[in-house]
């Protein structure tokens, strides 16, 4: 039987490609989203084997619809795969339960083996990704938004891009007043004084994509 696989990410050139890889060695991609604010409703009526989600989409983007979706799906098997390349998302995304994360540069048969991997519960990493993590981690680098929780980290890179207190509000279903408490901490512990400067941050460690 053929694993069944739900595929996020907004680009639709990128999903045709990859449904055409996957497809080919017997993965069926059964469904396919263009926003993390829709997974966890069709995780529940599909319930794939595996879902393949990029990090970097409009609105609540991959790494909160990820927390999302294993709050309420703990057995849930998810794969990164995005083009980020730094440190931070791939700890980031694996704190939070992927159990694997492959960038986007990976040859293609990598993606088949990571999806495989990952259907029976085994974590995977991509080499390059799992040789950046093992050298910070030998070097004891660390990425200023090492020091934010969780949320801080989400309302950070929201802020980073360009979105409004207001925005970030809509998006991560919070009140304007609790996020201009994370605004206010990010900021303190970035030593950031607007936004304009947490967007620097974020370029200079490649936490965002350009």
């Amino acid at each position: 039987m053929s694993l069944r696989l739900l595929l996020v990410d907004d680009h639709a050139l990128v999903r045709m490609g990859f449904r055409m890889l996957l497809g080919g060695a017997g993965i069926e991609v059964v469904a396919e989203l263009d926003r993390g604010e829709d997974l966890v409703s069709t995780w529940q009526q599909l319930r794939p084997d595996v879902v393949v989600m990029d990090l970097a989409m409009p609105g609540m983007g991959g790494l909160e619809a990820l927390r999302r979706l294993l709050a309420i799906e703990e057995q849930a098997r998810v794969l990164i795969l995005s083009a980020h390349e730094d440190t931070a998302h791939p700890q980031r995304a694996l704190r939070a339960g992927a159990l694997g994360y492959l960038t986007k540069r990976s040859a293609p048969d990598a993606l088949i083996a990571a999806v495989r991997a990952v259907a029976t519960g085994q974590p995977w990493v991509d080499a390059e990704t799992a040789r950046a993590l093992a050298l910070a981690q030998i070097r004891g680098e660390r990425s200023p938004a090492d020091q934010l929780s969780e949320r801080e980290f989400s309302v950070f890179l929201q802020l980073a891009r360009g979105q409004s207190v207001a925005q970030i509000a809509e998006t991560l279903k919070l009140s304007p007043s609790t996020v201009g408490t994370h605004l206010y901490n990010v900021k303190q512990k970035l030593g950031a004084g607007n936004q304009s400067e947490l967007t620097l941050i974020a370029l200079q460690w490649g936490l965002l994509q350009v």
